[in-house]
């Protein structure tokens, strides 16, 4: 069978490990057949077609471990403010602060000391998801896809909470996210904040998603650190999700974990992502976020929780003992003022972890060296995630967080989900500094190439059979439409 050879000149097969200087790829179908020197595969496969990459660097394709796609509708979002004295204003989220004629962002328009509670509800609940409709989310999903896939991302996964859009959300999406060509993991955010009944709704929207994108493939199976494990068969499936310890009572949790038991699917959560969760759960339980969850005997390989942002050593052992999944948002977290995940002690300590945007910036990128640079900074010590680790969580720990069985590394078999990007940099790279210079000198604009399950989806730099214009004037219909809300 033809195939096609990828030939740069490094290659990053398995992320972490030293990168491979004069090697290629060939690929057959959706997969991955065979890694080697470039000129053996010139030898061995002469039939193939080439894909010439020089001065270029293949990897794997980055994973959004977690995002929320609608997000991009908040973007600049006017929002009302009370002054000091008393009278309503009018602010822009994203805005610079501090220079004369400014007026602070809505982040800080919320916060309190409880940051994360008014952020929810003074902002972002009334006046984001509460009004999300399934156009709105369409919108906001199909540009940020193409942006996502230009900047080297082949799979995420995407949670929305709109209250209001139920039911149907789910599968809206999902056809856009199928006519993209990109590996997605959709999910709602079942909440009980509006009501129960509503509750009970976003959670029949996971459920029924799964059955429907899942069909008879679907299964529970144990890989060897016996968590669960999803099958790439199809680009577009989905989980089980709920929002958090504070707007879902304990019996509304152990039904989604059961009901995702059913199903053999990873559950959702955010969890402590400020110090309002813990100090909620401290009040309400008498015990902190994932002591709570490991009384309730749901803490387990089929829970996957983002933020993790205000835990304690405690927390960090419960998690690594029960096997919970971790995916990290480091620039976000700052946004929001939630604080500075423990991630080097839960990477010490064997947790999988992955990297996400959180729908805030989602340049992979940028995203990485956050996480490159902000736990250095933290620590004190410059030794702290150094970039072949960052690299690792951006694309195998991701896809291992999600249960993605077979992506984030390029090695037979493996699914063919990869990028490539521009390595010709003002000093020589080599296999001792490439991940640290592409790390922190490349951003999307780089990427030169994407494949998704051995499709092209990126030539060039410039995403194929996408009008980018037309999608932003969609998105900007869709966020007039919001914006007039408030």
């Amino acid at each position: 069978m033809t195939g096609t050879l990828i030939l740069p000149d490094w290659l990053i097969d398995v992320p972490g490990e030293p990168p491979k200087r004069g090697w290629g790829m060939r690929v057959v179908g959706p997969v991955v057949d065979a890694v080697g020197p470039r000129e053996e595969l010139r030898r061995l496969f002469p039939e193939d077609h080439i894909w010439e990459a020089p001065g270029q660097a293949l990897s794997p394709g980055f994973v959004d471990a977690h995002t929320h796609l609608y997000g991009l509708l908040a973007h600049g979002i006017p929002v009302l403010a009370r002054s000091e004295t008393g009278q309503s204003e009018r602010s822009e989220t994203g805005q610079s602060r501090g220079g004369e004629g400014d007026q602070p962002s809505a982040s800080t328009l919320t916060s309190t000391s409880s940051s994360g509670w008014s952020f929810l509800s003074d902002f972002w609940w009334p006046m984001v998801e509460d009004r999300l409709d399934h156009e709105m989310i369409c919108a906001a999903t199909d540009l940020n896809l193409a942006q996502m896939v230009r900047g080297g991302v082949t799979s995420f996964y995407d949670c929305t909470e709109a209250p209001n859009a139920l039911p149907g959300c789910l599968a809206s999406q999902a056809e856009v996210v199928a006519a993209r060509g990109i590996r997605g993991i959709l999910s709602f955010e079942a909440t009980e904040r509006v009501s129960k009944a509503n509750g009970q709704l976003g959670l029949r929207e996971n459920l029924e998603f799964i059955r429907a994108r899942h069909g008879d493939e679907r299964r529970k199976t144990k890989d060897e650190s016996a968590s669960f494990v999803l099958r790439p068969s199809s680009l577009v499936s989905g989980l089980m999700c709920f929002h958090t310890t504070f707007t879902c009572s304990a019996e509304f949790i152990k039904q989604a974990f059961e009901l995702a038991a059913s199903e053999g699917v990873l559950v959702h959560m955010h969890a402590a992502e400020s110090r309002f969760e813990p100090e909620q759960a401290l009040e309400n339980f008498g015990m902190r976020t994932f002591e709570y969850y490991d009384r309730l005997g749901v803490a387990g390989p089929a829970m996957q929780a983002s933020q993790c942002v205000q835990i304690t050593p405690a927390e960090i052992e419960i998690i690594a003992r029960r096997g919970v999944r971790v995916t990290h948002m480091p620039l976000s977290n700052c946004e929001v003022g939630g604080g500075i995940a423990p991630i080097p002690d839960l990477l010490a300590a064997g947790v999988t972890v992955g990297l996400g945007s959180d729908g805030y910036i989602t340049d992979m990128f940028e995203i990485m060296r956050g996480a490159f640079l902000i736990h250095k900074a933290h620590r004190q010590d410059t030794a702290t995630m150094p970039a072949h680790q960052v690299w690792r969580l951006a694309t195998e720990g991701g896809a291992q967080a999600l249960g993605l069985e077979r992506v984030g590394r390029l090695a037979p078999g493996w699914q063919a989900d990869l990028q490539l990007i521009d390595a010709v940099f003002p000093t020589p790279a080599t296999a001792g500094n490439l991940y640290e210079q592409l790390l922190l000198y490349r951003s999307r604009s780089h990427v030169r190439g994407v494949m998704v399950a051995g499709q092209v989806r990126v030539r060039d730099g410039q995403v194929l059979n996408v009008d980018e214009a037309a999608l932003r004037a969609r998105v900007h219909q869709a966020a007039d439409r919001l914006w007039r809300k408030n």
